[in-house]
């Protein structure tokens, strides 16, 4: 499969593509698109990668599908090795959606879009459409141009969010859906979906904090916390405490900004 950037680059943009595709082209994980080559035309940046014939998990969940959380947790997990590997090495994805998600052809999960993710976050190069689908999982601190592999965490949190609620946490116009990842607490999931535990609830909101530092360590650590609360096997004492810290870190960052 051949990905092209559909803009001509300035020699500056360009030079960072390259870079940055040099470094994922050395990315080998069974759940990571292998980049085979990258280059430009014309001042105009390629991809080429693995084909995926079986799609995105945008295109086998449509919007509004509710997923089991049995399945999640396979999807969570699997993502989370990927971007764990490339956080180990410094990478960070940036842009954590379910359209870069691909099927294999043996039903693996597959995490794309890595060679592009920091060029396809400037507005000069992003359709208004692809903006407003990655605004809607981009961590409050990435949205503040401070990305860190803890962004990638909240993002795969918000595609849980989705995929067990069959709705986003977050809805309206671009700006005020930045506006709510900054300030705005995550809506319970508890109340619409009852058969959610209420651990499984807490492990979710502790990977939406608004600090980055409430998150968990890494997001190896969340996939294995969302497997083991519903097994029944976590304490979610800890996580409370936590998620009371970060309420008032909401509250102390609202009142900054309103003043």
């Amino acid at each position: 499969a051949i990905k092209v950037l559909q803009a001509r680059l300035a020699e500056n943009d360009l030079q960072n593509f390259l870079q940055e595709a040099r470094t994922v082209a050395n990315l080998t994980h069974p759940h990571i698109v292998r980049v085979l080559e990258f280059g430009e035309e014309g001042h105009t940046p390629y991809l080429v990668m693995d084909y995926c014939s079986n799609g995105t998990l945008r295109q086998l969940h449509p919007r509004g599908t509710r997923v089991p959380l049995s399945t999640c947790i396979t999807y969570i997990t699997q993502a989370a090795e990927a971007l764990q590997y490339a956080h180990d090495r410094k990478i960070i994805h940036r842009d954590v959606k379910p359209e870069n998600l691909l099927i294999s052809q043996n039903n693996t999960i597959l995490l794309s879009d890595f060679g592009i993710s920091i060029i396809s976050q400037s507005s000069r190069y992003q359709r208004h459409q692809d903006i407003g689908g990655t605004i809607a999982y981009s961590a409050p601190e990435q949205l503040q141009g401070k990305a860190c592999s803890a962004s990638d965490q909240y993002s795969l949190g918000i595609l849980l969010y989705e995929w067990l609620v069959g709705e986003m946490p977050y809805k309206g116009s671009f700006a005020e859906i930045a506006s709510q990842h900054l300030v705005a607490p995550v809506p319970t999931i508890h109340d619409k979906v009852p058969s959610i535990s209420l651990t499984v609830e807490h492990v979710l909101q502790k990977t939406l904090a608004k600090d980055p530092l409430q998150r968990f360590q890494n997001v190896y650590d969340f996939a294995v916390a969302l497997d083991q609360a519903a097994e029944g096997k976590l304490d979610s004492t800890l996580l409370r405490a936590d998620l009371i810290d970060d309420q008032a870190n909401i509250a102390t960052y609202a009142k900054t900004k309103l003043a």
